[in-house]
């Protein structure tokens, strides 16, 4: 999540000012608590183009009132898609899945965990599907010699776009290369024909993920109910007081002894919390 360039092309006649530039990136910031900064405006303006033609809109102020009088909310969730990137891969910071593999799983073994109440995992900003699914195959893997525990995932993102595109299943070959060959040969149907160079997730592998769309600046309607939660390569794109309510709010969401994993590039070393280190970047809740 977050603002990249991608090289999107933009509205070959609309200059977005700095004074629609700074409306923008306050409804941004007040509805998903991303932080737009100027350095993003001209990257902003290309992408708010391709709104404006698909609209049939002449001008960004114009769009600006459209989206605040749309009371169907329907637009601000294009707005949203706009300013979301989304990069992922299989097996992305794969040292995360080896830690919920050798510690977390084995761990809530020894507790009993999943018998009487299911593994609740959450990846909470799924993007388009590698990560929980990724989660989902080490998990069903690992659980395969455990077949007494029961267990859930859940997928949430803010962008509509990106959770169809999960929810489909189908990515370029080289977004697998990082996927071990049993679980390859498990859970991808290669393309062919007009779908050469792509692959599918087999439905046994859809089924395990659940996703929804879902607001992290949102009141979350878990307390103590989640077991492990990813929400990785997201809060950087936070200043240090959404991160602040964001840590807070998934220390309140995971059970006891529940696990919290962020991205390699992240840190919450300066928030106040309560979780316990357990890796450079994976976090428990004591």
């Amino acid at each position: 999540m977050g603002l990249n360039s991608d090289g999107s092309g933009g509205c070959r006649y609309q200059r977005l000012s700095d004074d629609l530039f700074n409306k923008f990136s306050e409804l941004v910031y007040e509805k998903t608590g991303i932080f737009l900064k100027p350095e993003k405006k001209e990257l902003l303006n290309a992408r708010l183009g391709k709104r404006l033609r698909a609209t049939g809109i002449d001008s960004f102020k114009e769009y600006y009132a459209y989206v605040i009088n749309d009371r169907s909310g329907g637009e601000l969730v294009h707005l949203i898609d706009c300013v979301s990137t989304n990069f992922t891969s299989f097996f992305r910071e794969n040292s995360h899945f080896e830690i919920l593999k050798a510690t977390v799983l084995p761990t809530f073994v020894r507790e009993g965990r999943g018998k009487n109440k299911e593994i609740l995992l959450w990846s909470s900003a799924s993007s388009s599907g590698e990560e929980p699914y990724t989660m989902a195959m080490v998990v069903a893997d690992f659980i395969s010699q455990h077949p007494e525990m029961r267990y859930r995932i859940m997928a949430t993102d803010i962008s509509t776009r990106v959770l169809a595109q999960a929810k489909a299943g189908v990515y370029a070959e080289e977004r697998i290369v990082k996927v071990p060959v049993p679980f390859l040969k498990k859970y991808f149907q290669k393309g062919v024909g007009s779908s050469e160079g792509y692959v599918k997730v087999k439905e046994d592998l859809r089924r395990m993920v659940h996703f929804d769309r879902f607001n992290l600046m949102g009141d979350f309607p878990w307390c103590e109910a989640i077991d492990v939660i990813f929400c990785r390569n997201v809060m950087i794109y936070f200043n240090r007081e959404t991160q602040q309510e964001l840590v807070h709010k998934f220390y309140q969401a995971l059970t006891p002894g529940g696990y919290l994993f962020i991205g390699h590039s992240e840190s919450i070393s300066g928030l106040k919390h309560d979780f316990t280190q357990i890796d450079a970047t994976a976090y428990q809740k004591r």
